[in-house]
């Protein structure tokens, strides 16, 4: 699966009580699915998973893809702190159709979390996952970075096919570009325009017309000859790629494409995709200076959003673009007036 542009990492929209607000969520995806971006994460950190039970996971999961436009990526959040939980809901997103799974690092005994732990962790769920898998690194919420040596030593894995790093550290991403420049190569399927070619837009294809033999054209000793069944057209390309590395910081995105990352999961490209999609798409026709201006225009609102304010700051700025935020779960809570008065004036610049 190809891990290019920017992939908006979404909320989970609850009602007053707590419970589960689908319908906000279908209209969210129907929302993003109309932007430029390349894909969307669905209950990464942003989506609040680990707020939710399994059965509600898989609801999330379910809709999201229901609501999705096909020739988007999506990536599903699926961490549990065992391989054997994460790995039950790896196989439910299989049965989804989405592209690939997010697998964060386990850290409730973070303590016994060595290298060994991490990697006989991860290659478990490899080994058994029905999808790619996504190495997941946001040690600000896990108080465990995955170290620079491990991510290399995954990358060779058939089956593990990139990272998003949340550190906001460019030297360390610099670093894991680096490192995994070795590991194998993919041949994958690509559009026409070398965009991914997801599982679902391969669903959506017409079948080639069949030819049907009445029972009357057959004579009366004449025999029906079985046929495989109509094969799907599909016009793809195919493209070469290696271990693709994704950013988490929407505040130095430009700087992250300068070293290598082929594009970032963002939480705050989930209540501005199209800002955030301004600085990728300026980087990729090759003009610098508009991409340094466009990530100018978002530092200041896209670190009060998501660093200072962080859950509820996010879903606040998504009703200030048109998405449905709402409330967080308990224990965290709305912003206060004041609060909302300041990213109100932050984000006025970016308010599409």
């Amino acid at each position: 699966m190809l891990l290019e542009g920017i992939f908006s990492a979404v909320t989970t929209p609850f009602y007053p009580d707590g419970r589960l607000y689908l319908r906000k969520l279908e209209h969210n995806m129907d929302r993003y699915s109309r932007t430029p971006i390349a894909g969307i994460v669905v209950l990464g950190s942003t989506g609040e998973a680990v707020m939710l039970g399994d059965d509600e996971t898989r609801e999330v999961l379910r809709v999201a893809r229901e609501a999705a436009a096909a020739e988007k990526v999506l990536l599903a959040g699926v961490t549990r702190e065992s391989a054997l939980e994460t790995l039950k809901l790896a196989e439910f997103a299989a049965t989804q159709n989405y592209d690939a799974v997010l697998v964060r690092t386990p850290n409730y005994y973070s303590p016994q979390m060595r290298s060994l732990e991490m990697l006989t962790y991860f290659r478990m769920v490899a080994d058994r996952s029905p999808l790619p898998v996504v190495l997941y690194n946001i040690p600000k919420f896990t108080h465990y970075d995955l170290p620079v040596e491990v991510i290399a030593e995954l990358a060779q894995h058939p089956n593990i096919i990139g990272l998003k790093d949340s550190t906001g550290n460019i030297a360390q991403l610099a670093k894991v570009v680096e490192a995994t420049r070795s590991a194998p190569k993919r041949a994958i399927a690509v559009t026409n325009v070398f965009a991914a070619f997801t599982n679902r837009m391969l669903l959506d294809q017409p079948l080639e017309a069949s030819t049907f033999v009445s029972a009357e054209t057959l004579g009366a000793k004449a025999t029906a000859i079985a046929v495989p069944p109509p094969k799907p057209k599909v016009a793809t390309r195919v493209k070469e790629v290696g271990f693709q590395v994704l950013s988490g910081s929407a505040d130095n995105l430009h700087e992250a494409l300068g070293v290598g990352v082929t594009g970032a999961v963002l939480a705050f490209a989930s209540c501005a995709p199209q800002a955030c999609q301004e600085i990728y798409t300026a980087w990729k026709e090759n003009d610098p200076k508009l991409a340094a201006d466009k990530q100018q225009r978002i530092i200041e609102a896209s670190r009060a959003v998501v660093g200072t304010y962080g859950i509820p700051g996010v879903k606040y700025a998504c009703e200030l673009n048109g998405y449905y935020g709402g409330r967080p779960r308990v224990p965290l809570l709305p912003l206060n007036a004041e609060e909302k008065a300041h990213l109100t004036q932050l984000m006025i610049d970016v308010r599409h």
